[in-house]
């Protein structure tokens, strides 16, 4: 694989590893995760856009398809499917949010879920190999979903004034209760959205650069450096890769994990009767 394989350029020299005309490796930058296809500027139809695009179509497909002729005995591929679920409905939504309320947010917390690891997945897969929620607009757009719901759930609860006095947890001093309240706001009006963005943006951004850093390497070193010495440390440099792939497939299925983990966390605070 190569950044031509990705669909975009080589771009942003560097520190270059000379070579025997002169020329050097030039190392994966940011401007690789803005692949536009059609157009360009803020309207371009880009990479990113087509490619979850296709991960709605392909999960819907696989959803429907694995679910339309349920059995008591379930085939493979509804068992995989019903395993998922599963893990979301009941390692998630009812062991967090609690057996009274959790049901009602199962479908958003499973689609949340499949989105984020299809995706996310996306990364290693081959033809895709690119992680959608690198662009950071995805995972914002995700998050302000989050927000909402959980914010709106938390005001329908206790009214405005009370959802803003619920954010004190009760039989504290006097003197502290403005510390507090100020320290609350900001982490359920900032904190909380921010980290829950960028978690997912950053380990995924991080994940393919590094990705891309031992692939493209790799094959400078091995077919472009001219230079003997540099084979062993290409061959390295395809090792370090493939491990890295690994560990990047656990992190994917994490950060689709933590992020509806979270996302259940917020929703039963809102829910509480004191939080």
């Amino acid at each position: 694989m190569s950044l031509h394989v990705l669909g975009a350029p080589l771009a942003g020299l560097v520190g270059a590893v000379p070579t025997a005309d002169g020329g050097g490796f030039q190392s994966p930058t940011p401007a690789e995760f803005y692949q536009p296809l059609i157009g360009d500027g803020p309207f371009a139809i880009t990479r990113a856009a087509v490619v979850i695009l296709l991960s709605v179509a392909l999960i819907g497909y696989v959803l429907v398809r694995t679910t339309r002729r349920s059995a008591i005995v379930p085939s493979r591929g509804q068992w995989m499917t019903e395993s998922v679920y599963g893990l979301v409905r009941n390692g998630v939504a009812r062991d967090i949010i609690g057996s009274h309320d959790f049901m009602r947010f199962v479908p958003m917390l499973f689609s949340m879920f499949m989105l984020i690891l299809v995706n996310n997945l996306f990364g290693v897969i081959p033809p895709v190999q690119f992680p959608t929620m690198s662009r950071i607009g995805f995972p914002i757009a995700l998050t302000l979903i989050v927000y909402v719901v959980y914010h709106y759930l938390g005001i329908k609860k206790n009214g405005l004034g009370g959802y803003f006095k619920s954010m004190v947890p009760p039989g504290l001093p006097a003197w502290i209760v403005p510390m507090i309240f100020v320290l609350e706001v900001i982490t359920f009006f900032i904190t909380r959205p921010l980290t829950l963005a960028l978690r997912l943006f950053g380990n995924m951004f991080a994940g393919h650069m590094l990705l891309l850093l031992f692939i493209t390497g790799g094959e400078y070193l091995l077919f472009h450096s001219g230079v003997l010495a540099y084979i062993p440390v290409g061959i390295i440099s395809y090792v370090m890769a493939f491990v890295m792939t690994i560990f990047e497939i656990l992190v994917e299925f994490l950060q689709a994990y933590i992020f509806v983990l979270l996302t259940a966390l917020y929703i039963a605070g809102s829910l509480a009767d004191e939080h």
